[in-house]
């Protein structure tokens, strides 16, 4: 797989991926899709901020993305950051998220970074696993603090010091 910083032209490949997390799984406590001024909006940011987007490109298909952006927004915190990745449907569980991963970790090793953390639906065993095999710790859990699908939903704090 080839991974790239993502351009604005992937910009409707990421949405699909990422609407596809919204509207059939508890990965992104939404409920619904986004549009392309969402993205667009959230990729000049992620920009202007100078935060990484990456995609992942599998014989000239995108198949997934990556990112990061700061933890919480006060000034104490601007050593954490908060990752995202997204596999296309289909490709999930063939090892194309840890490469992913791999890239955001020596991105915020180089950017200056001392620690990241994932935001993980408890139900989500195998994003708990993945993200352990890669030395991420369970640091944290907030009970009920998402309700999704009729359901309350608690969420895992898994952190990485770098």
């Amino acid at each position: 797989m080839k991974i790239r910083e993502a351009v604005k032209e992937d910009l409707p490949v990421i949405l699909e991926i990422m609407n596809d997390a919204i509207l059939n799984s508890t990965a992104i406590y939404d409920y619904n899709a986004r549009t392309c001024e969402y993205v667009n909006n959230w990729f000049a940011k992620k920009q202007s901020d100078n935060f990484p987007v990456i995609v992942g490109e599998l014989e000239g298909k995108i198949i997934g993305f990556g990112s990061y952006g700061i933890f919480r927004a006060w000034d104490a915190y601007k050593f954490s950051a908060e990752h995202s990745i997204y596999i296309a449907n289909g490709f999930r569980g063939c090892g194309r998220g840890g490469e992913l991963l791999e890239r955001l970790i020596a991105l915020a090793k180089h950017q200056g970074f001392h620690t990241l953390i994932a935001g993980i639906d408890a139900e989500n065993e195998g994003s708990c696993k993945f993200h352990s095999k890669f030395g991420f710790v369970e640091v944290g859990r907030l009970r009920e603090v998402g309700y999704k699908f009729d359901r309350w939903l608690d969420l895992i704090f898994m952190q990485l010091l770098l």
